[in-house]
């Protein structure tokens, strides 16, 4: 946990200081097309590892119980598209701050 917190912080002092980077010519900011980046990062990586233990966990469930991989299969697949519809409205989400600026 530690080592995460020391991570975020150096990436943030790290943004902190490139933000003059990211004026634009005209005096206004172009900051938000790296947050829109980071965010729609971060929503994918989440989204991947989530979908990735659901699949994980459903597996070693089959595996345990091969006659119910039926029932496993249809109690994991509700959990699974409503994850990848929020990742979905994620990516949409940070596309909008982009397009919409």
């Amino acid at each position: 946990m530690r080592r995460l917190a020391v991570i975020a912080f150096a990436l943030f002092l790290s943004f902190a200081m490139a933000t003059p980077i990211f004026a634009a010519e005209d005096g206004g900011s172009t900051l938000h097309y790296f947050g829109a980046a980071i965010g729609l990062g971060m929503v994918v990586a989440g989204a991947g590892y989530g979908i990735g233990r659901f699949t994980t966990a459903a597996a070693e469930s089959i595996a345990r119980q091969p006659e119910a991989a039926a029932q496993i299969t249809a109690a994991v697949n509700l959990p699974l598209f409503l994850l990848e519809g929020i990742a979905i409205l994620g990516e949409v989400f940070c596309l909008l701050i982009v397009l919409m600026r």
